[in-house]
């Protein structure tokens, strides 16, 4: 797997001694799904996990309003309700939550070496990365005011809130066809914004999202704003070949332009596909460097669901525990930490 790795990636680390750094079994980064699941199995394993937050606390679901499709919640749950009862059965076992995000790794051998906030330094006998991925964006104000109330990066997630509502998705390649396909099971009409005269998919979902007949193209144009006060209930066009304007009346929009993984940091440390997600070993967490595990959206990019994600949580911390049952630290180099 370490042949995609460039060196010459790898951030310098701060100047940081490391001396009297702290020293720990076990450091998960990241608390979506995939990390508190991670930190639950670890606590419970006495692994005395800690967990550091990264810049957005319990992940993407925290922008996320109702989540009906996780299981165990019958009536629903609010995303950040849900991310919240996570992280209570997480530390009722003794994980140990902390703020602060890690901006800078060493992982060159172990203990390894982690940078918090550009100026904290914690040893790790092994590492769980669940930093996620996040959803390209337009870029819009009022896009960015209105997520969780009609805009959506996941048709999967939040498809079903808009069952005979005309909604439009961003996006051209198989990702958009994917998702514009998905809400047709839903929504009444499904427009396809796209800014080109052309799509990037692949001809097998270009051939299904034209044979639909809830699918409608709109070529050439851009999303200027999303229009609403408290949901969306429009869309301000731009075609680019004309420069008119318009206004589409929709309830919903999504966007289907691609996520990008939150790994930048472990660059020329890790072996990555060529769009920056972690590979790891089939069947397992491991990534290239043992001890070092990846779980969730980072090393995920197919399914991308807070069930999934849960599910590599617990694996990475099954794999954890058992790696360093097979590799103890020497209770002489122990002490002298």
């Amino acid at each position: 797997m370490a042949d995609s790795i460039n060196a010459d990636e790898r951030a310098a680390l701060p100047a940081i001694s490391f001396e009297s750094a702290e020293r720990k079994q076990l450091v998960i980064i990241g608390t979506g799904p995939a990390g508190l699941t991670a930190a639950l199995y670890a606590a419970r394993a006495n692994l005395e996990p800690v967990v550091y937050q990264g810049p957005e606390p319990g992940g993407q679901l925290t922008t996320t309003t109702d989540v009906e499709n996780y299981p165990g919640f019958a009536e629903g749950v609010l995303g950040p309700e849900m991310m919240q009862i996570f992280e209570n059965q997480a530390t009722r076992f003794g994980a140990e939550i902390r703020y602060g995000t890690v901006t800078a790794v060493d992982l060159s051998e172990r203990p390894f070496k982690l940078i918090v906030d550009d100026e904290k330094a914690v040893l790790a006998e092994a590492v769980i990365i669940s930093t996620g991925a996040s959803a390209k964006y337009l870029g819009l104000e009022n896009e960015k005011r209105l997520i969780g109330r009609g805009v959506s990066a996941c048709a999967t997630c939040d498809g079903a809130f808009f069952r005979n509502e005309e909604v439009a998705i961003v996006g051209g390649g198989d990702t958009a066809m994917e998702e514009a396909l998905f809400l047709t099971r839903f929504a009444s009409k499904v427009y396809v914004i796209h800014r080109r005269d052309e799509l990037r998919a692949s001809k097998i979902m270009q051939e299904r999202a034209f044979a639909s007949d809830k699918i409608e193209f709109i070529w050439n144009t851009v999303v200027e704003d999303v229009l609403g006060a408290d949901e969306v209930d429009g869309l301000k066009l731009l075609n680019r070949v004309t420069d008119e304007e318009s206004t589409l009346p929709v309830k919903g929009l999504f966007l289907g332009i691609g996520h990008k993984p939150n790994t930048d940091i472990f660059k020329g440390w890790l072996d990555m596909d060529e769009l920056g997600y972690i590979k790891t070993y089939p069947d397992s967490t491991y990534t290239n460097i043992p001890g070092v595990f990846a779980s969730g959206d980072a090393q995920d990019h197919v399914y991308r669901q807070a069930v999934t994600a849960a599910g590599t949580g617990c694996m990475a911390s099954i794999d954890a525990e058992r790696w360093l049952a097979e590799n103890p630290v020497a209770q002489t180099e122990a002490a002298a930490q």
